[in-house]
C-alpha cells in the first residue's frame, strides 16, 4: 500500500518524506487555506519535495473553468495530479485531462456506483471518504470493499483506490486488509502508526541493560 500525506504543510512534507515512508501528497482548498500563501506556490514547493503524486484541487465547478484550472494545475510539474469533485462536470473534466496524460484524482467519492463512473472516465485514482461515512452511521470500509470488489471484476480499469478521510490507524490496517492501493493520511495519524507504547517500554528496559554494561559502541 502507498501512503499519501494529506496536507499543506510544508514543515511537516519535509520531516515526513525523510523518512522514506511518503509516496505523494493530497491537498485540497481547506489545507490550502490553512498555509495562509498562494495556492500555486505551495503546489509548486510540494512537487519539489516529493516525487510521486501531488494533488491539487480545482476550484471551478463548471466543466470549462475546471478544465482551463486543471490544465494550469498540471503545468506546474509533471507529478501533478489534479483533483476533481465526483459531479458530471467534474467527470467530464477527468476524461478531457487523463485523455491528454494528466493524472487525476476524483475527490468526494461515497459510492460503489460514483467509484464506476470515475474509473470509467479514466480517473488515475479515486477517494473515498471512509471518515465521512462513519461519521452519519455508516461504515465506510464496506465502500471500500465494494469499489476493490468491482474493480478487480474489470482488468482494463486502472482506477487506484485512494482510501480518503483518514481518522486513525484502524483505517489503515483495514484498508491494507481489503487491498486498497493508497491512503491518504494525516500527519498525525502516519506517526501513530509507529507508535506502540510496548514498544517504548521494551527499548527503555534494553537501555537500562545497556547503560549497566559501561560500554559505548563507537567507542569499540
Amino acid at each position: 500500500m502507498k501512503f499519501f500525506i494529506d496536507t499543506a504543510d510544508i514543515a511537516e512534507i519535509r520531516d515526513l518524506a525523510a523518512t522514506g515512508l511518503v509516496d505523494g501528497v493530497t491537498t485540497n482548498p481547506s489545507l490550502i487555506a490553512k498555509s495562509g500563501r498562494k495556492f500555486l506556490d505551495v503546489v509548486a514547493e510540494i512537487c519539489e519535495i516529493i516525487d510521486g503524486p501531488v494533488s491539487a484541487e480545482v476550484a471551478a465547478t463548471d466543466f470549462d473553468t475546471m478544465l482551463r484550472e486543471g490544465r494550469k494545475l498540471a503545468r506546474i510539474a509533471t507529478n501533478v495530479a489534479v483533483k476533481v469533485p465526483l459531479t458530471v462536470d467534474g467527470l467530464k473534466t477527468c476524461k478531457a485531462l487523463s485523455d491528454g496524460g494528466t493524472q487525476v484524482n476524483v475527490t468526494l467519492c461515497f459510492s460503489a456506483a460514483q467509484a464506476l463512473l470515475a474509473a470509467k472516465a479514466g480517473a488515475t485514482f479515486v477517494s473515498p471518504f471512509v471518515g465521512r461515512l462513519d461519521d452519519i452511521g455508516q461504515d465506510g470500509m464496506e465502500l471500500i470493499d465494494d469499489i476493490i470488489q468491482i474493480y478487480r471484476q474489470y482488468p482494463q480499469l486502472e482506477t487506484e483506490v485512494l482510501v480518503a478521510s483518514i481518522r486513525h490507524p484502524i483505517h489503515v490496517v483495514q484498508a491494507a486488509k481489503l487491498g486498497a492501493d493508497v491512503a491518504t493520511l494525516p500527519p498525525k495519524v502516519l506517526r501513530q502508526l509507529y507508535e506502540h507504547p510496548l514498544t517504548d517500554k521494551g527499548l527503555a528496559a534494553f537501555l537500562v541493560d545497556w547503560e549497566k554494561t559501561g560500554q559505548s559502541i563507537l567507542e569499540n
